[in-house]
């Protein structure tokens, strides 16, 4: 229900939009289900790729550790190679947990399963243990390792390991019930850019200043572009809670 709220919102100001008009392209929530998998289905895959090459590194880095092979043009101990590997392991990681939290907002999981939602919405995270616990448990029990490469291994790893969980979390998820809630609040057309996730309420946001470029359409159209949350300050302007919102503008573009 809406109610009035006093929270701060940005300056607004008048700018001069080119704003393109999108038609919804479903009639029913099973239409745009399908819709925002088609589109969420790109991100997924590409996510699942680099996770897979990840834990690739991480091979590497296990076989270059234990000594199995090494690289003779890096010029430096295998443990230091074996860390080399635990650094692409991560850019991978990260990188696939971004693509694959984009294709959560895109095409959420209902929160009726409670299980899958969190699954869903977790899964970068239980990637990122995969990809670095089981190294942690084989440098430490190495016998044949010296402790100091025993340490240097288990510390990078361990650093490693805490910022894949961190960056792997979604700390805002959106559910298919939260995009459902959305369409039946805001009836009016909303506003979007071609970056982010956010759409307005209100052409003159704040947060549209440097956007020359809109679309326009209604919240159904805006969600199988892949814009999943209403703007804050748009929210706090028109008074609409129980909608999902964006904690914090990603960037002056959304």
């Amino acid at each position: 229900m809406a109610t009035k709220k006093t929270e701060p919102t940005p300056p607004t100001r008048r700018v001069e939009h080119t704003i393109t008009h999108v038609e919804a392209q479903s009639t029913n929530q099973q239409e745009l289900q399908h819709i925002t998998k088609g589109n969420a289905t790109p991100y997924r895959i590409l996510a699942i790729v680099l996770w897979v090459l990840a834990l690739g590194c991480e091979v590497a880095a296990i076989l270059l550790f234990l000594g199995k092979f090494t690289i003779p043009f890096l010029k430096i101990p295998n443990v230091w190679q074996a860390v080399i590997f635990l650094a692409l392991d991560l850019i991978l990681l990260i990188i696939g947990s971004q693509m694959w939290k984009k294709a959560n907002h895109m095409d959420p999981a209902s929160k009726k399963n409670k299980l899958a939602f969190w699954l869903q919405n977790n899964l970068g995270v239980i990637v990122a243990a995969v990809a670095f616990i089981p190294f942690i448990i084989i440098a430490l029990t190495d016998k044949n390792a010296s402790k100091q490469d025993k340490t240097i291994a288990a510390i990078a790893a361990a650093v490693a390991l805490a910022i894949g969980v961190l960056t792997g979390i979604d700390y805002n998820p959106v559910s298919q019930e939260d995009l459902q809630e959305a369409q039946q609040v805001i009836t009016q057309d909303v506003y979007w850019t071609a970056g982010g996730r956010v759409y307005h309420t209100h052409e003159d946001c704040g947060a549209l200043a440097n956007s020359p470029m809109l679309a326009e359409g209604s919240v159904t159209a805006a969600i199988e572009a892949g814009k999943t949350r209403l703007c804050k300050f748009c929210a706090n302007k028109d008074g609409i809670e129980n909608v999902v919102t964006d904690e914090v503008l990603e960037n002056a573009a959304d």
